[in-house]
């Protein structure tokens, strides 16, 4: 069994629960309520409070995890942040416990790959294999899905949902949710298509690929109201498990509404 290696310089809270093979850098700051699965390492100069962090986690310096949310309505209730497995997490990022309004929890989940001067605000749900290059930022209450992949320097308004397997390019500026498999680009964000090229990669079977376009066609290229497009993708295309989680998709868009 292989012990937490902690550097003399390190602070770590006598509460917090370090599996083994965690490494604490120089200069880190571990305090209460954090939990560290095996094999993570703090490389050095990093902040963690009130949080839950999975295993075989890469964490680099000057990152903040799990201090307080930027919001006038916090004021100092139990939240926390919880962190999925095979993160990396570059430097400079910051991750904010959950505010009151949610469920308690900002979470993030396996595989994903942060950028340096990312931010990812309070009550976030960020799920699997995300890429977020460098400074993108999720204001609060933000939902991504599975494999999406953010350019540089996007920022996302509070309550917007962001679809699986979307990509948003560089420098855009997202009000409303985007829908899942397509692209995103501009200030404000508008959709450019399929992200063809990134659901091949992922090994998408032509025929799943075909149907999306021709539901892509008919959902935001068509005159149709949205429910009579719905409707029309219900009734004439396959329903394959990509269309059911589109049409589910825009059905939940109720907040912010869709990027078209």
């Amino acid at each position: 069994m292989v012990k937490s290696k902690i550097d003399r310089t390190a602070v770590v809270s006598s509460t917090a629960k370090l599996s083994q093979g965690v490494e604490i850098g120089p200069f880190c700051i571990v305090g209460e309520g954090v939990k560290i699965g095996k094999n993570t390492r703090l490389i050095s100069h990093i902040t963690i409070k009130e949080t839950e962090i999975g295993s075989d986690c890469i964490i680099y310096p000057f990152t903040s995890i799990g201090l307080a949310p930027q919001d006038l309505k916090y004021q100092n209730e139990k939240t926390g942040v919880k962190i999925g497995d095979k993160n990396i997490i570059r430097e400079n990022v910051t991750i904010h416990r959950a505010s009151v309004d949610g469920d308690g929890l900002t979470e993030i989940g396996d595989n994903n790959f942060i950028m340096a001067y990312s931010h990812i605000a309070h009550d976030c749900k960020v799920g699997n294999s995300v890429i977020m290059a460098n400074s993108t930022t999720l204001a609060g209450h933000i939902e991504v899905e599975d494999f999406v992949v953010f350019g540089g320097l996007v920022a996302v308004h509070q309550f917007a949902r962001i679809g699986r397997y979307s990509m948003i390019g560089g420098v855009s500026g997202v009000s409303k949710d985007i829908p899942p498999y397509t692209t995103a680009s501009g200030n404000r964000a508008k959709l450019y298509g399929l992200n063809t090229t990134g659901i091949k990669r992922h090994g998408f079977k032509e025929s799943a690929i075909k149907e999306l376009k021709s539901a892509y066609k008919i959902l935001f290229r068509s005159k149709l109201t949205s429910n009579e497009a719905i409707d029309k993708v219900k009734k004439e295309l396959k329903q394959t498990e990509e269309i059911k989680h589109l049409i589910k998709f825009l059905e939940k868009s109720k907040k912010r509404g869709v990027c078209r």
